[in-house]
Parts: C-alpha cells; structure tokens; sequence
C-alpha cells in the first residue's frame, strides 16, 4: 500500500498539473478583454467570457487551497485528512475548469464557425473531459470499493499524525510553493505586458491605477514565493531543518495574502471594461477577494481550531 507521506505529495504533484493548465485559461482570460478584436464580439460573449472568468477564479482558488490548509492546520504534518482534503478540493475544481474551457472554446469558435458549430465543437470537448476526468473514475472506483474500505479503518490511526520526517515536510512545503507559483507568474506576465497593449490606453484612470497597484502585489508575491528556494541554498547550503520548513511555510502562507489582492484588482479591470459599471465591478471583485480569503484563511482558521478542541 501506498504511504500516506507519496500520497500527500503524489496530489500536491497532481495539484500542479491542474494548476499549470488553469494559468493558460487564466492569462488568456485575462488579456481577452483588452485585445481589440475583443470589442467586436457580441455583447453574449463578452459576458460569457465573464462568466467563464469567475467560473476559472473558484477552481484556481480550491487548487491552491491544499498548501494553507497544509500550513495553517496542521503546520505541516501529513495526516489522512490533510490527503482527503487535497483530492476533493481538486475532484471538486475540476468541474468549473471544464466548464471554463468549454465557455472559452465556444467563444473563439464562434467568431468564424457560427454558432451551433461552435456549440457541437465546444460541447463535445466539454463532454470528453468529463468522461475521462470524472467517468473514468467513477468506474475505478467501483472496481476499487474494497480499498476504499480499507482505507477508512485505517483512517483513525492515521489521523492521529505520527511525526512526520523533515525531509517529507520540506519537499510537501516547496512542492505547495509550485503549486502557487504558476498562478502569480501567469497574472505578472499578463499585467506586465497589458501596460504596453493599445487597449490599456482605453481604459479610465481609476482602472489603470487599481492594474498598477495589482502589478507591484502581485510581484510581491512571486519575491515571497521564490524566497524559501533562495533561503535554502544561501542560508541552509540546501540542508533541511526544521528552521527552514517554518521560514519556508511562512513565506508560502504571507505570499498567499497579496494573491488574492492582485487577482480582485484585475479582476476589477476586467469587470469594468465589460460592464462599463465601476460600482458593480467592486462589489463583483470585493466577492471574490472574500471567497479567496474565506477558503485560504476562514476555513483552514475554523479546522485548525476545530482540531484544537478535538484533541483538547
């Protein structure tokens, strides 16, 4: 039987390939609105294209969710709940990505297909992604109930979180620092390079000012995130200690707060390029810096107290 230690990083690896593959839908999103050609879509597809932006937002949030939970819960120690957590938060991320990728498919498609031919491509994409992401196992888990069982009767002894070794707790801590990683580089690729684009120009003062802002976050968070690999050849000479997992789990859970702060305030440039609402796109961005910061924060905060009492 697999241990629960490869377990755990076998779905952070997993939570790295979701990840890499949500920041090309991300960075396209994001950009979308301000390439000219976006202006002549119909007004459906545009919000659609919102649409499928929230829709991206929810899943890269719960894919990125496992590391605060790691670090804030159970100060990384591998235990069997921190592994159930990882592999429902990403079951459940899965959902919006394909949706997100079949709104996006339909909307370039549509542009020179028509319609319906974009609806038939875009679906059927759709249709064979839940079928090799969700179908396929379904079935494994029917012909695997028997593990599964097994599983869950040893579920108390492993919760108890026996003494994780160092060596396991910095590669888990460097592994969840790539998981957020691909994100943030994605967003500062795009923020970077939307300054120089002819529509950026278009865009009202107060939306160039939030971008600025978003940009400078948002490159604080990726300095916060290439920090502990910085710190473990400069300082520790790549040795593990125990000094560097807490220094790298620090700066993994501080680079996780500016994240959301970058991502609200595009997402505010982005709403209000649509929309042409500035109260609307606040409300619209506050929403989403709230759901990130309930995930990361409220929730991990709520488990870690809730162990608390548990063991008490």
């Amino acid at each position: 039987m697999t241990k629960l230690k490869d377990k755990i990083k076998n779905a952070l690896d997993e939570s790295r390939m979701l990840i890499l593959g949500a920041q090309i839908l991300l960075g396209f999103q994001y950009r979308a609105v301000l390439e000219k050609q976006f202006e002549f879509l119909p007004s459906s597809s545009q919000y659609l294209q919102l649409v499928a932006l929230v829709i991206l937002l929810g899943a890269i949030a719960l894919i990125m969710a496992p590391g605060a939970y790691h670090r804030i819960v159970y100060k990384g120690e591998d235990c069997q709940d921190l592994h159930e957590f990882t592999t429902t938060v990403m079951d459940i991320a899965l959902l919006p990505f394909i949706a997100a990728l079949g709104i996006d498919l339909y909307v370039m498609l549509a542009r020179f297909t028509g319609g319906w031919p974009a609806i038939v491509l875009a679906a059927s994409v759709t249709v064979l992604a839940l079928l090799l992401w969700y179908g396929l196992e379904l079935l494994g888990r029917r012909r695997h109930w028997d593990k599964d069982v097994r599983n869950k009767s040893e579920k108390g002894s492993e919760d108890e979180m026996p003494q994780t070794a160092l060596r396991d707790k910095v590669e888990h801590v460097l592994t969840e620092a790539r998981v957020v990683l691909p994100g943030a580089q994605a967003l500062l690729g795009f923020q970077f390079i939307t300054m120089l684009m002819e529509g950026f120009d278009k865009l009202p003062e107060s939306s160039k000012y939030v971008h600025a802002i978003s940009l400078i976050v948002m490159a604080v968070t990726v300095v916060l995130l290439m920090a502990p690999a910085a710190y473990h050849r400069m300082v520790e000479h790549g040795e593990n200690t125990e000094h560097f997992h807490r220094v790298a789990s620090l700066l993994v859970v501080l680079a996780m707060i500016p994240l959301p702060i970058a991502i609200a305030g595009d997402f505010y440039v982005v709403m209000q390029k649509v929309t042409g609402s500035a109260p609307f796109a606040i409300i619209a961005s506050a929403t989403i810096l709230i759901f990130f910061y309930l995930l990361w924060f409220g929730f991990t905060a709520y488990r870690r107290a809730q162990i608390t009492d548990e063991r008490a």
